[in-house]
């Protein structure tokens, strides 16, 4: 069985324990918890007729105060990159730590998620400044941990990129 360690970066309250809870766990929680430090779980799926045992290293949100320990990082097969979609700055703390993570671990697969999309009457987040990013070819989801929209084809679509589909 192949075993992949996804990482999931972003800024503070983006949502990325809330989407490994909803995909391992089938739940969401309204209750905000900080993650201190990171926070590991595992999910074995299928893709493309191979078993694929996800490591998901749900890392603490930067800010401010907190800056990414790119130790955290290492070995990492890919990652998710968590945006709030009520919050503009954080797409651009997104942008920062792209570049941070691959100046740390290289260039491995990796998809945006534009998290909150039940919220979407609150976005702050301009359909052009998506497209841009659409058209460097990135991989670009708009997601909600709390209904479950592409939650599961988040964690699929990256785990079928590591695996080279």
């Amino acid at each position: 069985m192949l075993q992949k360690k996804i990482c999931m970066v972003g800024a503070f309250a983006t949502g990325k324990t809330s989407l490994v809870a909803k995909f391992v766990y089938s739940i969401f929680s309204e209750k905000y918890q900080t993650t201190v430090g990171v926070k590991i779980d595992k999910k074995i799926i299928q893709v493309q007729e191979q078993e694929v045992n996800l490591i998901l290293w749900d890392l603490y949100g930067e800010d401010e105060f907190q800056k990414l320990r790119t130790s955290y990082l290492r070995g990492s097969s890919g990652y998710l990159l968590v945006v709030d979609g009520t919050r503009k700055s954080t797409l651009q703390t997104a942008l920062d730590l792209q570049k941070r993570v691959e100046d740390s671990i290289g260039k491995v697969p990796f998809v945006l998620v534009l998290n909150k999309w039940d919220l979407q009457d609150e976005w702050e987040l301009e359909a052009e400044s998506i497209e841009a990013i659409e058209n460097q070819g990135w991989i670009v989801f708009k997601s909600s941990a709390k209904t479950g929209l592409n939650v599961e084809e988040i964690f699929y679509t990256l785990a079928s990129k590591l695996i080279g589909g």
